[in-house]
């Protein structure tokens, strides 16, 4: 590939829970309850500072906020200059306005939607906890973003919801639209949501730690095996927002190896529980 092309150089995995949201944004961070999970950002955000790109393509689910049950678009691809934090009912989180990246999102839409991958377009849209948590826990409470984000929104809220094959076979489409761009941009690309956990009816709060890792073990070592796992697996093992877990396979889906080039570094990976009422995965993985 020339080095006048965009390239992914890392992809980055990390859950999503609002409360860690609100604990930033209320000054919690080092109480009792909340110090060990963002300790286990603390390598993160440094790693982010050396390790800066030029945009962030981040793949997380909306909560009912730019869409509802009115409108779902399984694959969601955000193309506007620009992405307001949502009101999620109590107001707007007090973050920065997401830089998004219009002409490198309409080549991917473009590129992804020629491999035959169906994409809605959204050049107008607020963005919820979904996306900002994860920028948070990378970045801290910066006066703006880092850099520019392509947000690309994955419906796992209301079934029927794409399978672990489809989202890992996207990942793979991505990143030769990535490649395909001819600056010469470092792209990280970022999987959220998940890990194990419920938030209704009698099995309201599970955590399976033992299903977790070994997803995170998985994940690193044989993705492909891991986009064969059924949904029911992950609804039975993780409860039913476990589900959420396949955002992390379009992420992986777009590294190297997938495609028969070395395998990824693992620059760092981290679990705790709990986190609100799920559990916490995060994951860096390094291009080599």
């Amino acid at each position: 590939m020339s080095q006048t092309h965009a390239r992914i150089t890392a992809s980055v995995y990390t859950s999503h829970v609002p409360a860690i949201g609100a604990a930033v944004d209320l000054g919690k961070t080092g109480t009792d309850y909340w110090a060990p999970l963002f300790k286990g950002y603390e390598f993160s955000k440094q790693w982010l500072k050396e390790n800066k790109p030029d945009v962030i393509f981040l793949v997380y689910n909306d909560h009912a906020t730019a869409f509802s049950l009115d409108l779902i678009p399984t694959f969601a691809i955000g193309t506007g200059e620009q992405y307001k934090p949502a009101d999620e009912g109590w107001g707007p989180r007090p973050v920065p306005t997401v830089i998004g990246h219009p002409k490198l999102a309409a080549h991917i839409a473009q590129s992804v939607i020629q491999q035959d991958f169906d994409l809605t377009i959204v050049n107008k849209m607020d963005v919820d906890h979904g996306l900002t948590v994860p920028l948070t826990l990378m970045c801290g409470q910066p006066e703006a973003w880092p850099c520019p984000v392509i947000p690309f929104a994955v419906n796992v809220v209301q079934y029927p919801v794409p399978s672990g094959r489809r989202c890992f076979q996207l990942g793979q489409a991505i990143r030769r639209a990535i490649e395909a761009y001819d600056e010469p941009l470092n792209v990280q690309i970022w999987g959220t949501g998940g890990m194990s956990h419920q938030l209704q009816g009698p099995r309201a709060g599970l955590i399976n730690k033992e299903f977790d890792n070994a997803f995170m073990d998985q994940i690193i070592r044989d993705p492909a095996a891991q986009a064969e796992v059924p949904h029911i697996n992950y609804v039975r093992e993780a409860g039913s927002e476990g589900i959420e877990l396949v955002m992390w396979l379009i992420a992986r889906g777009a590294m190297a190896d997938v495609a028969g080039g070395p395998a990824p570094r693992v620059a760092h990976r981290f679990y705790h529980v709990p986190g609100s009422n799920t559990a916490i995965g995060h994951l860096i993985l390094e291009e080599q």
